[in-house]
């Protein structure tokens, strides 16, 4: 057994800058553009490593068990998610609907940040809904360079709208994580982040429709994001306060795409926005070829519902893989649970993060039936055969979808390397503990707290298993509602979804832009910092400050 070391130095301050060194050196060489990210992550990686054993004291041979465990974790399922979502993209350009798809939405409006409205926040919170993982990233990337858009437009823009859902993403997983690790029921955290994130729902299309077309641009349009935000905020607070938190994004996305078609039928701006590039200086577009406007002929009933069949067909499916009794039907028949020898169990995770030592599991789940992937390679072959494509033909597009996505997968492999071997080392609660020693600050920075473990893992629920716990005691020895410190890991942590490294990876792999992922990484990374900031602020006000003291659940 070993215990993990959280204070190697005795010096909370060397011990948290030793800790920060992978993600900072990460986060260093992508934005520098001068490495190739694949390679990037595996330099952190490597590094990740050498600060685990050499700084950290954890043992070689469970450093490196670790690592390849969350390798073989990168890949299943988040790369196998990324793999078929491109897959299915590949298929319906091949079949000629994508063509079909872009004339549906131009229907709808033709102006460009509608549209963002539509696919990137409205279909897209559907899509983390009912999978999350990176899936609404990648189809929303996908769908809006197919539409024209720049390559950075496509990708910084979806990944600044896949946010205010990520905390029920997957039917409400991230929040059934933070539940398992605090042992606060789970449909007092739901209600919680459902008293935080609608109001970053109704700021965050207002707030992607600004960093594409610019205060004017915006203000011209605000009728349309004004019903797309409430129509989708006001959902969110009422289904995660009197119904449940798993259906929360499905319902409010549906309602939220539904009133913005409706709006849009009485409504629209007088002059139209065709520029599919960022304002401002946007090199990505100068690798565009010229911008074909959209056929405004309008589809008929049967060629609409051409164009959405293999969409319609991958909601169904996601929907049916996303439920309790689908997973609870297959995976006691098809799962093969591999605990990894001289790993599971061989750790042990001590106070002050937890309460008495508490051993590491480390056990790979390869669920391959019920995993999101495998229900979207399902829906693309089942969509590609209607589409009248060969199985030759299918075959040979999903091998060029593999290379495709090569070094993307690589990538990936490697960011879940690192966030594993970081959490069975110890090394990120030893961040999050220099964050918890931030006194009567701590709503905003334990806020932070979510939003940085977040970046780290890739996903809410990571960062909720990772600092739910955490937040728990420290909220407990300040005196405030470890309710409202774990909901506020959550909503922190949705404004760090933006700047994981696989996310950037996903959105440069939809929309083809691989190997600039660097100037993605700096487009988001504002965006993100600050509006985790506002989110903080937003806590500190619930937490200290009379009304909102009064939408706080203290049991």
């Amino acid at each position: 057994m070993w215990d993990q070391v959280y204070n190697p130095f005795g010096n909370t301050a060397l011990s948290t800058i030793a800790a920060a060194l992978p993600v900072v050196t990460l986060l260093v060489l992508i934005a520098s553009g001068k490495v190739q990210v694949h390679i990037a992550a595996i330099t952190a990686l490597v590094l990740a490593n050498l600060v685990a054993i050499f700084l950290f004291t954890m043992p070689a041979n469970l450093a490196i068990r670790a690592s390849v465990l969350g390798i073989v974790t990168g890949f299943f399922p988040i790369g196998w998610i990324v793999l078929n979502v491109i897959f299915m993209y590949q298929l319906t350009v091949t079949a000629g609907r994508f063509e079909s798809l872009k004339r549906a939405v131009g229907g709808v409006t033709a102006d460009r940040r509608l549209q963002l409205l539509l696919i990137a926040f409205s279909f897209g919170a559907f899509f983390e809904g009912a999978s999350g993982f990176g899936t609404p990233v990648a189809i929303t990337g996908a769908i809006l360079i197919g539409l024209g858009f720049s390559p950075l437009a496509a990708s910084g823009l979806s990944l600044i709208a896949n946010t205010a859902p990520v905390a029920y993403g997957a039917l409400g997983t991230p929040i059934q994580g933070l539940a398992s690790v605090t042992g606060i029921d789970p449909y007092l955290l739901g209600a919680m982040v459902g008293r935080q994130l609608p109001i970053f729902s109704l700021i965050v299309p207002f707030w992607v429709v600004w960093a594409f077309a610019g205060w004017k641009g915006m203000k011209d349009v605000w009728p349309a994001i004004l019903v797309t935000g409430l129509s989708f905020a006001i959902p969110q607070f009422l289904i995660s306060n009197y119904i449940n938190p798993w259906i929360v994004d499905i319902g409010a996305s549906l309602i939220s795409m539904g009133c913005l078609i409706l709006f849009l039928k009485v409504w629209q701006p007088k002059v139209l926005w065709l520029s599919p590039a960022l304002r401002g200086n946007d090199e990505s577009a100068s690798t565009m070829p010229p911008a074909k406007l959209i056929d405004p002929t309008p589809l008929t009933p049967a060629e609409l519902f051409t164009a959405l069949l293999p969409w319609i067909i991958l909601c169904i499916i996601l929907l049916i893989w996303g439920t309790g009794w689908f997973k609870a039907a297959v995976n006691p028949i098809f799962t093969w649970n591999y605990a990894v020898p001289e790993l599971h169990n061989m750790i042990n995770k001590v106070a002050p993060v937890v309460p008495a030592p508490t051993k590491e599991a480390a056990i790979f789940s390869f669920t391959y039936v019920s995993f999101t992937g495998s229900g979207m390679l399902l829906a693309a072959i089942i969509a590609g055969v209607i589409m009248g494509l060969s199985p030759a033909k299918i075959a040979s597009e999903y091998v060029r979808t593999i290379k495709l996505c090569a070094y993307s997968l690589i990538t990936i492999s490697a960011m879940l390397a690192i966030g594993t071997l970081t959490r069975l080392s110890g090394v990120d609660a030893t961040l999050g503990l220099a964050f918890a020693a931030t006194g009567v600050f701590y709503p905003f920075f334990g806020t932070l707290l979510g939003w940085l473990g977040v970046a780290l893992t890739g996903s809410d629920t990571s960062s909720n298993i990772l600092f739910g716990n955490l937040q728990k005691i420290t909220s407990q020895q300040l005196g405030l509602s470890p309710i409202l410190m774990g909901a506020a890991n959550s909503s922190g942590g949705v404004m760090g979804k933006m700047i994981d490294a696989q996310s950037i990876v996903v959105a440069s792999t939809a929309t083809n832009w691989v190997g600039h992922e660097s100037t993605i990484l700096r487009f988001v990374f504002k965006h993100s910092i600050t509006l985790a900031c506002l989110v903080g602020l937003f806590i500190m006000l619930q937490a200290y400050v009379y009304p909102f003291t009064e939408m706080v659940i203290t049991k």
